[in-house]
């Protein structure tokens, strides 16, 4: 599927963004991420943290990297935002705190309102979304 010029700039920012947020999990705002697991997890919160920071580093090099598969990569990456999700849900309705920003019910809240922004920027972004719309034709 051949994506425009601004699909493929927008595809580089969310993959730089991808491997910030997974370095990020990693070293300064691993504690932060940590209330974002869910209760329920029946693993080691920093375990989650961590490998989740791992895959998100894998997926942002895989933008970058594997241009031959970036429809598939853009799904994997939706699923991925879709998996996380519930953690973002756990921490409005359990009113954790983190990042210094994410200190009240309004600010959890319109984090909330960002997660089908990323679904739809990895879709629209690898061509994902139009190439299973060409296929269907």
């Amino acid at each position: 599927m051949q994506t425009t010029t601004l699909q493929n700039i927008f595809k580089v920012l969310l993959a730089l963004f991808m491997i910030y947020a997974g370095y990020s999990h990693l070293t300064f705002n691993r504690i932060d991420f940590q209330a974002q697991v869910p209760d329920f997890v029946p693993i080691s919160k920093d375990f989650v943290v961590v490998a989740s920071g791992f895959v998100e580093i894998a997926l942002g090099l895989a933008l970058l990297l594997w241009t031959q598969r970036k429809t598939t990569i853009g799904w994997i990456l939706a699923l991925f935002f879709i998996l996380v999700f519930p953690g973002n849900i756990s921490q409005y309705l359990n009113q954790k705190d983190a990042f210094g920003a994410l200190n009240s019910d309004s600010a959890r809240l319109i984090r909330l309102l960002f997660q089908p922004v990323l679904i739809a920027w990895a879709l629209w972004s690898t061509g994902a979304w139009q190439s299973w719309n060409t296929s269907k034709k």
